[in-house]
Formats: C-alpha cells, structure tokens, sequence
C-alpha cells in the first residue's frame, strides 16, 4: 500500500460569483485546480474537491431586477451556466456548494450569532466609498486614481448602520501564524503584500452586514440586516464539509479540515489569508494550511474586457481546439507567480507544435510501425544498446521531477517535464531509425526492443498526463492496450506486458490546424463582438439620458425615402409597450434569427428578431426594449413570433434596439 493511502485531502477553489458567464480566464481556476486534485489522487490521496457559486449580494439583486426575474430565478441560471461550464472541462469536483444551499444559510446565521454573542461582532454604522461590484468600501485614501483600488470602478459615498467585525483583536496572533508558518501564503511575493501593505499597518474593523439590499442571508436577531458577502461566502470551505457551529459537525468535517489547499485568484488573496483566518481563530477552528493566490491569464492584446470584444469563452475555445487542447494550454502557459497570456496564435502554435508534432505524430507513429513490422505485438527481445539506457534513465527522472513540481504546485513545469518524455521518445526513434532496422531480417530483435521501449516510455508519460488531459491519456492507453501505470509502479522501467497487442486502427490524437483559416474564423468573430459592443454602449447612452450632439463635430445623418401620410387614427391602430428580455436564444438552422422571451406586464411573449448579427443571446438578456404588441403572431423559420422589437438602422445595416431614456417598468405603454 502506497504512503498516502486513505491520507485526506481537501482542496477547494473560490467559489464564482453566479453574476454571469465565466470567461476562460475564471475558468483556468477550476482547471488548475482539477489537475492537482487528480494527481493527488494518483498519489493515493483521500481527494475530496469542492467548488460552488457565490450568489448573495446587490450587484446579484440589481440584476435580477434589471432582468425582470427573482434574485433566486438569476443565481438559479448563473449557477447553472457556470456548472455547465466546469463539467465541459471535464472537471472532477466532489462537490459542488451554493450559498444559497439552505444547509449553508443555517450554519451563517448560528456563526454570525456566535460571533455576536461572544463579542467579536458589535454594531456601529459605515461612512465610506462603496464599489458596488466588489461589494466593498474602501476610505478615500485607499482608492486608486479616485476608483476601487481591486477593479478600477467608480465608487460612490455611502452611509449605513451595519454590523462590524473586531479584526484588530486578532491581528498580531494572524502575524505571528503567518511568520510561524512560511508555507501558509503562496506565492511568498503574496505573502509579503499582505504583511506589508495590510496587516502591519494595522486593520480596520470589518462591515459584516448590509441594509441597503435585501438578498442575502438574514441577520436572525436583527432582521433587517443581511450578512455581507465575506462571511457568507468565505464560509463554505467549511459548511460544505459539514461544520456545525453548536459542536454537531459531521465526521466528513473532522476528516476534511484544516483544508490542505485553497485555491484562489490573486486578487482576492486578501480576503483568504486575512479576514478568513481570523473568522477560523474566532471560531475557534485551525487555519487552512495552504492559500495558493494564482496570477491571471491575460488575452494577447491585455485584460479581456467586453467592450473590446475580446473575452474568450471555454466553450468557444473548445468548440475550436477541444477540451484537452484548452486544458493543456490554460495549464501549460501560466507561470507560476506572473499572469500568462492566451491568444488564438499562440494556441494554434501549441496545439500544431506541442499536442499534433511532438505527442499526437509520436503516439501515431509509434503503433503504426509496430502494426507494420510486428502485427500490433509489443515485445521486449534484450536487445539492448547504450541509447536505450539513456531513454530509460530520463523518463524516470521526469517521473520524479514531475512529482517534485506538483509538490511545489508548479503546474506548468510539471507538464513540461511530461513533455520531454515525449519529445526524448522522439529523438529516440531518430537514433534508432526502426525504418532502417525492418530492412535488415538480422536486426528484427532490434527492432522489436527498440518498439517496446518507446510503448513503454509513452504508457509511462501518457499515465503521468492523466492529471492534466484526462481524455487525452485515456485515449493513448486503450490505443496501446494497456491500463494506466500507478505513480507507485513508475519506478522502475518495463513494466508493460511483453507480447502486448496495440490497437490495430490507430487515432489521430490532434490534427494540425491552419492559422490564416483560424485567424479568418476569429476576425469575423471580432467583428461581430466590436458591433455589438458599440451598439451596446449607443444604448447604455441613451438608457442614461446623455446627448452625445454637444455642438462639436457633426453628427452622421440619414435621409430615407417617406412613406406614404397615415391618420392619427392609423397610428393609434398600434400599440407600443416596454418589455424586458428575460430569455434569449438562437433559432436553429437560421443564420439571422434570435428568440427572445419578453416580459410585458404580467404575461411574457415570444419574439423572433432579425438581430443575430449584432446581438448575442447573453447580450439580450436584461435589456428594456420598445415592443409593438399587437402585431399578429406570425411563424419565423417555422418558431411563432408574438410581436416585434423596435430597433435603428444605419447607412450600414447595423442595428440598434431602442430603448426607454429612464428606467420605465414592464409592461409601460410607448405612447
């Protein structure tokens, strides 16, 4: 039995803010995560591997508002989308945590009592300069350039009786752990932020409530408080597995805890080696024992943002690449302290050079000769040459130099050193030149060891890559008939059953791609996303009553064609209402279409819009819009249609909704 056998391990990620869709850049966590979860698994660890949704707060009640739905309608499909999205990359997770899990909600409202009761928490009110989408307020001499110092936001004066947390009381035992424990903070550059910039300096008391909104979970003494979002979702680390704050916790919760890894982005690393470990000291619990704070990955022309056009999706990205090429290079290409860059070149670059040339031709290779030269048997004849000791020497030692980096969580260098097994295999059959073996019937037992090596190297490397392209690995061993090697068996090097058959019809793992084909596909799709992103912004103009015609350069203008006068009594025919878009989605097999459910009053209606060229379905979401309501229902490429959006057009054919100056409530008339 292997040393960590039946050994726990609990590992977690930041739980995503269900606020919307996750870009590949939120999404790179729970990757990271995964792969570190498997490889402990393959150590022998006891893994158990926790993500979630964050989904209490303002910015949630405002979008739900704004989208014409219930704040638990809103998380209920942000959560779901962001689920959707952690399976597509083929993650691992055992569990999978709301904060608005009714198990969740109880054990914050015991602890923030507790909390109270014992004196840690007292009541007091807030003045300072709030940032809505960080949920924090911050004094002027924190800001940024007069914006949130964490997302360069506007931030606005606010003031509000709230419950605070007496940070301050446990400060110097935090400093003291932290200096005691040099591993808990990682990367060390993390740990010297906080030290320097936070906690020396001394901390402030912390805002524990909220009473500005509603959606969050109820303060049970003081109703109209609701717990602010720190306390509420920090804790899932530990309501999740089971803690009770009455003395009940679970078996799984004396298991799992402390935590072995929380696994977080950077910019929250405060939150997770500050605030968190002081609620544990005042909970009277032990403090995880590792917070990981990975740098961000970065699109090649800078931060992803919307209005650029250039935020990268996983799905998109696997619906070009698939999802082990996605995984790869998420993994492979962020280092380990600074944020790495993805771009669609450097993707296509890696998965041409790396997964197509250096493993994919190798696999392919490998199993082609020996089908050609041995009917698909694998076997080890001894005969061996000094070349074959220095293959065998370097793929044990990537196995141990593998096992060192993912200690270290140096993700991106472990996979690299899986590589050189592969690229070392390479080189081997350069060496060897098994083409030149098959001609010569006195070298057949050459030939045959020489073949045996590289299945055995590949099963050897191909095991290792499980961790970080489950698929992949998978796909290689059922093509070599083989299982995949435990860590505790790669010590030793020809383990692989002589006399194996590989497969007979070898697969193409990767193929390669042609980047001016890829780039055209991404241009176009740029294109579309700088379309909408400027219509986007013309409507959040006019939403805001701003007149963009301020008697500088003159503004474009359109003459139509008129059409022939109506009557009053025509128009009046018509009837105009607003109405909010509360579902949209694509009309299959149109290349035109959307269909977007609006709600209108109290009823919601079906419509179907040309807009698809300067719309995305996520973009429609929320949106206020001026409808033409009695319209007869008509059938657009075969799906009912009960109504019309109004939209702008231009010189170009580029479209605009139109929309309500102010704020108007569904179902208001257009008169």
């Amino acid at each position: 039995m292997c040393q960590n056998c039946k050994k726990p391990y609990y590992i977690t990620t930041a739980i995503a803010y269900a606020s919307g869709k996750p870009h590949i850049g939120n999404t790179y966590e729970i990757v990271l995560a995964d792969s570190i979860a498997r490889y402990k698994r393959a150590q022998g660890y006891d893994v158990f591997f926790q993500t979630g949704t964050d989904e209490h707060g303002q910015k949630i009640e405002e979008k739900a508002e704004a989208a014409g739905t219930t704040p638990q309608a809103f998380v209920d499909a942000a959560a779901g989308e962001i689920r959707r999205i952690w399976d597509l990359m083929n993650t691992s997770y055992d569990k999978f945590i709301r904060t608005t899990d009714k198990e969740h909600e109880a054990q914050v409202q015991k602890i923030f009592k507790k909390l109270y009761d014992q004196g840690d928490i007292y009541k007091g009110y807030y003045e300072g300069l709030y940032c809505t989408p960080c949920e924090s307020f911050f004094t002027e001499s924190q800001l940024v350039d007069g914006k949130c110092p964490d997302c360069g936001r506007e931030v606005k004066p606010a003031k509000e009786e709230a419950y605070f947390f007496r940070m301050s009381k446990y400060a110097p035992r935090l400093i003291e752990y932290i200096n005691e424990h040099p591993e808990f903070i990682q990367p060390v550059a993390r740990k010297n932020e906080m030290m320097n910039n936070f906690l020396l300096p001394g901390l402030q008391d912390l805002c524990v409530s909220r009473t500005s909104f509603s959606w969050g979970i109820p303060v049970t003494f003081d109703p109209k408080h609701v717990t602010y979002v720190w306390l509420d979702a920090l804790t899932n680390y530990i309501t999740g597995i089971g803690y009770d704050c009455d003395g009940e916790s679970t078996d799984q919760f004396k298991k799992y805890w402390p935590a072995d890894l929380h696994l977080i982005g950077k910019d929250i690393i405060r939150f997770h080696t500050i605030y968190w470990p002081i609620f544990l000291m005042a909970l009277g619990l032990p403090l995880p024992k590792q917070v990981f704070g990975h740098p961000w990955l970065l699109q090649g022309d800078g931060k992803m943002s919307k209005s650029k056009g250039n935020v990268l999706y996983a799905d998109t990205l696997v619906d070009f690449f698939g999802v082990d090429a996605v995984r790869y290079f998420v993994l492979h290409e962020m280092p380990f302290e600074n944020d790495g860059v993805i771009s669609w070149e450097l993707m296509v670059e890696r998965m041409n050079s790396d997964l197509a040339n250096i493993l994919g031709n190798l696999v392919n290779r490998t199993i082609s000769m020996t089908n050609k030269y041995f009917g698909g048997a694998v076997e080890d004849k001894g005969a061996a040459e000094p070349v074959d000791e220095e293959l065998k020497a370097l793929v044990l030692e990537e196995v141990r130099k593998t096992d060192a980096k993912m200690e270290q969580l140096r993700v991106a260098d472990a996979i690299s050193e899986i590589f050189n097994i592969f690229r070392r295999c390479n080189k081997y059959i350069d060496e060897t030149t098994p083409w030149a073996l098959a001609k010569d019937e006195a070298k057949k037992d050459r030939l045959s060891t020489v073949l045996y090596n590289l299945t055995e190297a590949i099963t050897i490397g191909a095991s290792l890559l499980e961790a970080f392209m489950p698929e992949t690995s998978a796909k290689i061993l059922t093509q070599l008939n083989t299982e995949k090697r435990e860590l505790s068996q790669m010590d030793v090097f020809g383990r692989y059953p002589s006399g194996n058959k590989v497969t007979d019809k070898p697969e193409i793992l990767f193929a390669r791609m042609d980047i001016k084909e890829v780039m055209e596909k991404v241009e176009a799709m740029h294109e579309a996303a700088g379309q909408n992103a400027g219509q986007t912004a013309a409507g959040d103009a006019a939403g805001e009553g701003k007149d963009t015609a301020d008697g500088g350069e003159e503004e474009p203008v359109i003459d139509i064609e008129p059409k022939a006068e109506i009557t009053y009594e025509d128009f009046a025919k018509l009837q105009f209402q607003v109405g909010v878009i509360v579902k949209c989605e694509a009309v299959p097999k149109s290349k035109k279409l959307l269909c977007s459910q609006v709600k209108i009053g109290s009823t919601t209606r079906q419509i179907v819009s040309g807009i698809k060229a300067h719309y995305t379905p996520e973009e429609m979401v929320g949106k206020r819009v001026m409808v033409v309501t009695n319209l007869k229902p008509a059938k657009l490429a075969g799906v009912l249609s009960e109504g019309m959006l109004l939209c702008a057009e231009d010189a170009e054919g580029n479209l605009s909704l139109m929309v309500p100056e102010k704020k108007m409530p569904s179902g208001a008339e257009i008169c």
